[in-house]
């Protein structure tokens, strides 16, 4: 983590961890991303749910349609990574679960 970690990253980090709703997060990163990149990130993401439930790498490729490779490393990520998918998916399950009630 220490290769990214820098003034502008960490500006940028603040930024967004102090944005208070989706529609103030999709307003920021639709003017910073391209759609492309939104995209590419959603998806990792949906990898990462889906291997974190169990989901092997065929299930993953049927569903999200990726690469292998795409999918091996967000595995890595998962398995060895700083947590911040962990931290994501439960944020995620809250969210998942409160709109269930």
């Amino acid at each position: 983590m220490d290769k990214i970690r820098n003034k502008s990253v960490d500006d940028l980090m603040k930024v967004v961890a102090k944005l208070s709703s989706a529609d103030d997060c999709y307003d920021f990163f639709s003017d910073l991303c391209t759609i492309k990149e939104l995209q590419d990130m959603a998806q990792r993401f949906e990898m990462a749910v889906l291997l974190k439930g169990g989901a092997n790498y065929q299930d993953v490729v049927a569903r999200v349609g990726t690469s292998s490779a795409t999918i091996s490393r967000v595995n890595r990520c998962l398995m060895y990574g700083n947590g911040g998918y962990e931290k994501a998916i439960a944020i995620y399950k809250e969210a998942v679960d409160g709109d269930k009630k």
